[in-house]
């Protein structure tokens, strides 16, 4: 084919355009959306690696938050509708009207990704906040919540109005008049958002604080405070998500008092049986003497009771006219001897041995004291260390644990009381009349 047969099919074409408008408008819109993508993609091939070579830096570290959460490619994508919206003039034959109709597309299109690149900056300054220490105890994943749910409306009421080529502010006054039924739609964001502002200022959850609110069947550690829930991980591994609003709206205990006093409180109860309560006689308490940590005790409690008895006349008298020492008065007294000599109980927090209400149970010895310690596993360790110990020394004052009598208990001693009543043979049936 020779050049003259060119030039006749290119001019060929031309008549052709001349002849149908439509044609050449559909043809430059077609090219002008090629070279749109074209443009874009060679766009956000120059903005990433242009990043990536400077997030090398350590001064501009943060571009990597920014990489990472797609802000870059966000802002690429604004390229082919910036082009087409200025580029509609170099369109040939197109009407203004469809001129008009495309440029608001382009806008529009423009503003969503915008929209969608200021949120993923959002995100990205929310992975900077969480790298610092104020994040440890100040969360504003609410807030970033809020300020992008503020943005999506915001742009969906601009986005919209330039689609139907009208002033945002028409929508406005819109929704203005239809303000009682999105206060109904968003109460729970309105109420959650609020919340969330006291329970960051008044300083009252943080992420990592073990929380319980049996309520909600909570009991573990928050790993998450958004705008609408905070999620906790109970210690079975399961997770728990609790609307921001119900902490404000009814309570919960927070364990980071204890955590942060660096002590765990130890509160149990030993029951006594209260039919071994009894006086010490002479024998025990010389024996009792020899314990190391009740020779002082004992030392001091004996010259006391001899002085008040001397001052009373009470030592030749009826023994229930004088006073002397018990079993479980000297237990009690080694077993806070015992806790105040502890290496892994705070002696600078309340320790002391008390005796409850007698029950129905038998006597509560109560232990009252703080571990060293807030971690689980040691708190656990050293309270059981604490009562096996006790429980074993019961015996050496002559006392024992209350346990209701089991089944087993009560035929062992049915059988021995039948063992010691005599014989009876039956009864002589009685003739009838």
């Amino acid at each position: 084919m020779d050049t003259d047969q060119l030039l006749s099919q290119a001019e060929q074409l031309w008549n052709h355009f001349d002849q149908y408008p439509w044609l050449g408008a559909i043809t430059g819109l077609l090219v002008l959306l090629l070279v749109a993508l074209l443009a874009g993609r060679l766009a956000r091939f120059l903005i990433l690696h242009a990043s990536k070579l400077l997030a090398r830096q350590p001064a501009l570290f943060w571009l990597e938050d920014l990489r990472h959460n797609k802000v870059f490619n966000r802002l690429a994508q604004m390229v082919p509708s910036l082009l087409v919206q200025f580029g509609l003039v170099l369109v040939p034959e197109l009407s203004d009207k469809a001129e008009h109709f495309l440029r608001n597309l382009a806008l529009a299109f423009t503003l969503l990704s915008l929209t969608l690149a200021l949120s993923a900056l959002l995100n990205a300054l929310l992975d900077l906040y969480a790298r610092t220490p104020h994040a440890r105890t100040r969360s504003i994943k609410g807030y970033v919540q809020l300020a992008k749910m503020l943005l999506y409306v915001f742009a969906a009421i601009v986005i919209v109005a330039t689609l139907i080529d009208r002033s945002p502010l028409l929508l406005l006054s819109g929704l203005g008049a239809m303000s009682a039924v999105i206060l109904l739609v968003y109460k729970d964001t309105l109420l959650s958002f609020v919340a969330g502002v006291q329970l960051t200022s008044n300083d009252s959850l943080r992420v990592g604080d073990w929380i319980e609110m049996p309520q909600v069947g909570a009991d573990g550690d928050v790993v998450d405070i958004s705008l609408h829930t905070v999620k906790v991980q109970n210690f079975d591994k399961t997770i728990v998500s609790i609307p921001t609003w119900r902490l404000m709206a009814e309570s919960f205990k927070n364990w980071r008092g204890m955590t942060q006093a660096g002590g765990r409180r130890i509160k149990r109860s030993l029951h006594l049986d209260a039919g071994l309560v009894r006086f010490l006689d002479a024998a025990e308490e010389q024996r009792l003497a020899g314990v190391r940590l009740l020779t002082d005790y004992l030392g001091h409690k004996q010259a006391e009771l001899r002085q008040w008895n001397a001052e009373h006349k009470a030592e030749n008298g009826p023994s229930a006219n004088r006073r002397r020492m018990t079993n479980i008065g000297t237990f009690r007294a080694y077993a806070e001897a015992y806790l105040k000599n502890h290496p892994q109980i705070r002696q600078d927090m309340t320790c002391m041995v008390r005796q409850l209400q007698p029950g129905a149970e038998g006597i509560p010895l109560e232990i009252y004291c703080f571990t060293g310690t807030t971690n689980w596993l040691e708190y656990e360790r050293i309270q059981s260390d604490i009562f096996d110990y006790l429980l074993a020394l019961l015996p050496e004052f002559d006392l024992a644990l209350y346990q209701q009598p089991a089944g087993n208990d009560l035929r062992q001693g049915l059988q021995a009381l039948s063992q010691r009543l005599p014989s009876q043979s039956p009864a002589t049936p009685t003739p009838e009349a």
